[in-house]
C-alpha cells in the first residue's frame, strides 16, 4: 500500500485532538511518503503521541505471525515491561492478540485492533484506547535473516544421554528471532502468569550462537552480559548447547512455533 504525507496525516487527524495533531505535524514533515513491505524484522519505537521516547528503550520483534516486545529504561537498565502475541496485518488493518503483557495482565486474552500506516519505512500505530487516543511511531531497526530467524518454542532438552521431550501448552518458553534481535518470554496465557523475559542483539553463524543482552526483567545486573552456544538445524529443529548464564551445562531443542505449539494462533 502507497501512503502520501498527505494521507498520513489525514488518517492521524482523524483520531487524535487538534493539540496532538499540531505536535505530530512537524514529525511526519519529515517523514515523507513511504510503501507497504514486510513487517518481519526488529523494531524501535522514536515517539509516542507526539512526543520523542528518550528515557526508555522499547524493541519490538516481528516474525512468524508473533510479535514481542521489551522495555527498560536507559539510564540504568532497569526492566519495565514486556508483551506479545499473534499478529494479523491485513492492508492498514492491524490486530494483535495478547498471550502475556506484564503492564496489565487482565489484558492478556484480549484482541486489540490499531490502524497501520506505512511512512517513508516506519510504521505508525494507532488506536483508540479506553476512550484515550494512543499513536504510536516505529522505526526499523533491521530485518536481516540468518539460519535461526523465526519464532521457536521448547519441545526438548537434553541430560546426559537421554533427550526428553514436550508438548507446549498454556505454560511455553518462546524465543523470537529476527533482525538481529532476540527475546525469550516465560509465561502461562491461560493463568496470565508472567514467569520472566530478556533479550538483545545476537549473531549466528557457522554454528556458534551469540547474545547480548540488553535487558533481563529478573536480574537488571545481567545487562551486558555477552554469551556463547553452539547451535544445529536439525530436521528444521534447533539444537542449543553451552552454558547458561548461572553457568550451568545446558542442551535445549527448539521448534519453530507454529508447528510445536498446538494451541490456539489466533
Amino acid at each position: 500500500m502507497f501512503l502520501s504525507l498527505n494521507t498520513a496525516l489525514n488518517s492521524l487527524a482523524k483520531i487524535i485532538n487538534p493539540m496532538k495533531k499540531f505536535l505530530l505535524l512537524p514529525l511526519l514533515m519529515l517523514f515523507g511518503t513511504g510503501y507497504a513491505q514486510s513487517i518481519e524484522g526488529a523494531w524501535k519505537m522514536t515517539h509516542q503521541n507526539g512526543q520523542p521516547v528518550e528515557d526508555v528503550e522499547y524493541i519490538k520483534i516481528y516474525q512468524d505471525d508473533y510479535f514481542a516486545f521489551g522495555a527498560k529504561k536507559i539510564s540504568d537498565n532497569h526492566f519495565i515491561g514486556a508483551g506479545g502475541g499473534p499478529f494479523e496485518l491485513n492492508g492498514g488493518s492491524y490486530i494483535e492478540v495478547l498471550d502475556f503483557f506484564t503492564l496489565d495482565p487482565f489484558q492478556v486474552g484480549t484482541v486489540n485492533k490499531y490502524k497501520l500506516d506505512w511512512v517513508d519505512g516506519k510504521i505508525v500505530i494507532s488506536s483508540e484506547i479506553n476512550g484515550n487516543m494512543l499513536v504510536e511511531i516505529w522505526e526499523r531497526v533491521s530485518d536481516a535473516e540468518d539460519d535461526l530467524t523465526g519464532n521457536w518454542v521448547i519441545t526438548g532438552r537434553k541430560r546426559g544421554e537421554e533427550i526428553s521431550r514436550n508438548t507446549p501448552g498454556a505454560r511455553r518458553t518462546i524465543k523470537i528471532l529476527s533482525g538481529g534481535r532476540f527475546q525469550w518470554v516465560a509465561f502461562n496465557s491461560e493463568t496470565k502468569e508472567f514467569s520472566g523475559s530478556g533479550g538483545g542483539t545476537y549473531t549466528a553463524k557457522d554454528g556458534k550462537y551469540i547474545e547480548n543482552i540488553t535487558f533481563f526483567s529478573r536480574d537488571d545486573s545481567r545487562v551486558g552480559a555477552s554469551l556463547s552456544f553452539d547451535y544445529e538445524v536439525i530436521d528444521g529443529e534447533w539444537h542449543h548447547s553451552g552454558l547458561s548464564s548461572t553457568g550451568n551445562p545446558i542442551y535445549e531443542i527448539w521448534t519453530p512455533y507454529a508447528i510445536g505449539y498446538p494451541g490456539p494462533k489466533m
